[in-house]
């Protein structure tokens, strides 16, 4: 069977495509009836390992963690054939940092890694524990140690997830956030190739973080940082949105969403200084009550397909005036919680 993973975006030639060929291993002749049992479960897997590569092509950028995977795959593979011809095997150790904005993949990224490892045969079971800092700290001495052990038992044979990790440092030396990573830091060495331990949050939060934890640092030898996306990605996030969705912008829409993207990676008309698909995902949901206020307005319900499926640069730019104001209020709001704690503190 052969796996077709593609490195680059489908819109961005050339192609550079890697092929992972998955042979039958030689070994001792077997009964018919055996070795279509055996195809039968190989093909199997395989599929599964196929379906969830082609999951990952279809997601937009992350080239990078693209590459990891495969590299990982391709490790996993001849590590399991050196074993059945009875050679040194080295074991995969995936622990790993996610580093990132808000909406760039991260959490969708280890989703997709927990299921691919389970079917890589990594990991046994693949489930994902998905945990924050109140998950795993408690409130009085050993408190902490007890519930971050819990969260370890539920993710042996899968994947634990930390989101923003670096808030296990946030409390002071009286806090008992500490506690929680060297309880972490024990269950890599005495769970070691049980779990997958995956500590995520902002670049430069996650850098403090680990310099003052190098003992962490030394652990997680996967660090992988999820870049911005560029304009070019967030639009065709975009397209992939409405096109799960059924709709489909014009002309003038398109240009309303080029121009509300812009912004946003510039920071200009008020627009959030932010590229990632949550900003994405928020305009084109509004995009869509919008068209339905106009639709309402020009009368019904008798409207067409066409009609229906259509998001003008009216509906764009509704959504997008409501998106930056939200964003301007919010900012206001933060700065305001600023003042009030510098006058409480000052």
């Amino acid at each position: 069977m052969e796996l077709r993973f593609d490195m680059q975006r489908r819109d961005r030639p050339p192609r550079q495509e890697v092929f992972v060929h998955t042979k039958a291993a030689a070994g001792p002749p077997i009964s018919p009836m055996d070795k279509a049992d055996k195809n039968k479960d190989k093909d199997s897997a395989n599929d599964g390992v196929g379906k969830l590569f082609a999951e990952l092509n279809d997601m937009v950028g992350l080239t990078e963690i693209k590459k990891l995977f495969y590299e990982v795959y391709a490790f996993a593979q001849v590590q399991k054939q050196r074993r059945k011809e009875q050679l040194c095997a080295e074991a995969t150790v995936l622990h790993a940092v996610f580093t990132g904005n808000p909406g760039t993949g991260k959490t969708t990224v280890a989703r997709l890694m927990a299921r691919l490892y389970k079917e890589m045969e990594v990991l046994p079971k693949g489930q994902l524990i998905e945990v924050e800092r109140a998950d795993l700290v408690g409130e009085f001495v050993g408190h902490t140690a007890q519930k971050t052990k819990e969260q370890v038992k539920k993710a042996l044979g899968g994947l634990l997830f930390v989101d923003e990790a670096y808030s296990l440092l946030r409390g002071g030396e009286r806090d008992f956030g500490r506690e929680a990573i060297d309880t972490l830091v024990k269950a890599m060495e005495d769970h070691k190739n049980e779990f997958v331990l995956v500590l995520a949050g902002y670049n430069r939060e996650m850098e403090d973080f680990l310099n003052a934890n190098p003992g962490l640092r030394s652990r997680l030898p996967l660090q992988i940082d999820f870049a911005d996306y560029t304009l070019q990605e967030l639009r065709e996030i975009a397209a992939l949105m409405y096109q799960k969705r059924q709709y489909t912008p014009t002309e003038s829409g398109w240009l309303e969403i080029e121009k509300f993207l812009w912004q946003s990676l510039n920071g200009l008309g008020g627009a959030m200084q932010t590229g990632n698909a949550r900003t994405v995902r928020n305009l084109v949901e509004g995009s869509l009550r919008s068209q339905a206020v106009r639709l309402l307005a020009e009368g019904g319900p008798s409207w067409d397909r066409r009609r229906l499926q259509t998001i003008v640069g009216e509906d764009i730019a509704a959504a997008a005036i409501r998106l930056n104001k939200n964003w301007e209020q919010s900012r206001q709001g933060k700065a305001e919680a600023g003042k009030i704690l510098y006058m409480n503190h000052g």
